[in-house]
């Protein structure tokens, strides 16, 4: 089984399926799967029975699972959507390798920044680059 590059609380956006173009944090990470659950992604539905007479039956949407190798990292310094690399950590520190931004080498392992405004922000770049290729080539 191949190391997974995402963890928990990481902001990801989804690259491939049904919900292509979606960010979101990391909610949950089930290893032995190879699958994640991402905020506000694959919404499914589940029909909920009422177990005793104080609960409400019905049909809950909640998320469900997508494939790790469906989601890139969005770096909080460049806020791209971008690949992992490892890299050995530095001298004295816990941990051996961190993970870092192949773009721009900034580690993805300290804060997370909201994936909603990331995910805006990795939009609006994409535009600005559309338009400044279609002003070029008129």
């Amino acid at each position: 089984m191949a190391k997974m590059n995402v963890k928990k609380g990481d902001n990801v956006m989804v690259i491939s399926g049904k919900d292509k173009g979606k960010a979101g944090k990391i909610m949950s990470v089930v290893a032995e799967e190879n699958r994640i659950f991402v905020e506000g992604v694959n919404i499914v539905s589940k029909s909920k029975k009422p177990r005793n007479a104080q609960d409400k039956g019905g049909i809950v949407k909640q998320e469900g699972k997508i494939d790790a190798s469906n989601v890139m990292h969005i770096c909080p310094s460049c806020k791209a959507v971008v690949r992992v690399r490892n890299q050995a950590a530095p001298e004295g520190s816990v941990v051996k390798n961190i993970r870092v931004c192949a773009k721009c080498g900034a580690p993805l392992d300290e804060k997370k920044a909201s994936a909603k405004k990331a995910a805006k922000k990795v939009v609006k770049k994409k535009v600005a680059e559309k338009d400044a290729s279609a002003a070029v080539e008129e």
